[in-house]
């Protein structure tokens, strides 16, 4: 009997997990739904495809949506999280289980006890991060607790960044994913962790000023700057009693202290609009948040107002950027700060065609047993192969994908609201995973805690 599978929204993480499902349709008896408001981009190969079906499909038209909906047997929906909770409530009404990479936000959170009720398994968070972390560190965690090991400390890192190979910018970085995610990165709350039993803040005009360094066999030095709330997983991990909670963002080295001129001139706001922002050259836009001077040039302006010399290295990334062109023109009508600096950004840091993107995660395991405190650091490298079979498409679309199979063929059968933080889920898809190249390497290493000369700022 076929089993339908409704995809919504056909994105750039999409890529792997289609020809996911594409080449296990005859195997797995699958027919795949692709709507999508525009499916002009989606490959020929995806589109030809017998078992494909593509439908335009506006997510705003509810009777369309709810029986496009109920002709499934899952739903996954990929399109963007504010839409998630309109496609729940119409998987409980039609009682279809729903698999999507988001976080659970508190609307979804709301249904669990119906949808426990209705016997459905609303799986989110199942991408990279969240999803592969969340993943691999239940994986070690589970592990070291059923030894009769006591967890101490509990580290996490992820970064897109581009692969070696295609590394070819003063910044060591190109977009990989939303590129508006990571110029307002940090922005809406004061970053919170727990380090050595103390509760630890950093408010945003400091953040990247505050970075871990780590390193990887093969690949170098990184950095990580602090997510907004390391604890958001405490409870969901069992990690009450740890005195050590911090995850973070990672990047190359110098990376976060350039990124900070950026935020103490201002061009990372997005709350105010810039008057006749359509009309101002790069250069304009970059005088924006400069003291007024009859004499000095705006370059001469930057350079005082940041204390940086000429010989520093981060004013040679600046000018990598065309930061001071007066003939480029942003051309952006009502246009913040942070949205004009994206633009900018865009120019330089998009990937080229044959562009390779890179992910890469780090994870610390610090832990006691038998009276001994014992450390595990463990790591993962996955690289893209062009702009389209990103390392980011591969890593969210495939457990996505992964674990609706999964679904389908009732090897996870709880219901209710979820993440991956279960056996059921956590260990059949991180094992296949491992058949696409998405593996981790574990390392004992001796117990630091938590490590002040790794910090810098």
């Amino acid at each position: 009997m076929t089993r339908k599978i409704l995809i919504l929204g056909a994105g750039k993480s999409t890529s792997y997990m289609l020809d996911y499902f594409l080449e296990k349709s005859l195997s797995e008896n699958l027919q795949i739904t692709i709507a999508d408001l525009n499916t002009d981009a989606i490959p020929a190969h995806i589109k030809e495809h017998s078992a494909c079906t593509l439908l335009t499909l506006d997510i705003s038209n509810s009777e369309k949506r709810q029986d496009t909906v109920s002709q499934a047997d899952i739903v996954v929906s990929m399109l963007p999280a504010r839409f998630h909770a309109t496609i729940a409530s119409d998987c409980l009404l039609l009682k279809k289980n729903l698999v999507t990479a988001s976080y659970v936000n508190d609307e979804m959170r709301s249904m669990n006890e119906r949808v426990k009720k209705a016997g459905l398994i609303f799986m989110n968070e199942i991408g990279l991060d969240p999803g592969i972390d969340h993943m691999s560190a239940m994986q070690v965690i589970d592990r070291i607790r059923d030894k009769g090991g006591k967890m101490l400390l509990f580290e996490s890192f992820t970064g897109g960044l581009v692969a070696p190979e295609s590394d070819s910018n003063l910044w060591n970085y190109k977009f990989t994913w939303n590129p508006r995610n990571v110029v307002i990165a940090g922005q809406g709350g004061t970053a919170k962790f727990i380090q050595e039993g103390t509760y630890k803040y950093i408010p945003y005009h400091k953040l990247f000023r505050r970075t871990e360094f780590m390193e990887i066999e093969g690949y170098g030095k990184f950095e990580a700057y602090a997510n907004r709330d390391s604890l958001n997983y405490r409870e969901a991990y069992g990690l009450e009693d740890a005195l050590t909670l911090y995850r973070g963002t990672m990047r190359r080295v110098g990376f976060s202290n350039a990124w900070n001129m950026f935020v103490q001139l201002g061009m990372t706001d997005d709350s105010y609009i810039v008057e006749n922002s359509e009309r101002l050259s790069y250069r304009d836009f970059t005088n924006l948040f400069l003291p007024y001077s009859p004499t000095d040039s705006v370059e001469l302006k930057l350079r005082h107002y940041l204390k940086i010399d000429q010989d520093d290295s981060k004013w040679s990334k600046l000018l990598e950027l065309d930061l001071f062109n007066p003939k480029k023109i942003i051309s952006l009508k009502k246009a913040t700060p942070a949205q004009m600096l994206q633009k900018i950004l865009e120019d330089q840091w998009t990937l080229a065609e044959d562009d390779k993107d890179m992910i890469v995660m780090y994870h610390k395991f610090g832990y006691e047993i038998n009276g001994k405190k014992e450390q595990i650091d463990s790591n993962m490298v996955v690289l893209g192969e062009n702009r389209t079979h990103t390392a980011m498409a591969k890593t969210v679309g495939l457990p996505v994908a992964m674990a609706t199979l999964l679904i389908l063929n009732k090897k996870i059968t709880t219901p209710g609201v979820q993440i991956p933080i279960k056996k059921e889920i956590y260990e059949p898809v991180l094992k296949e995973l491992i058949t696409y190249d998405v593996v981790f390497n574990e390392y004992k290493v001796p117990y630091l805690g938590y490590n002040p000369d790794s910090v810098a700022g």
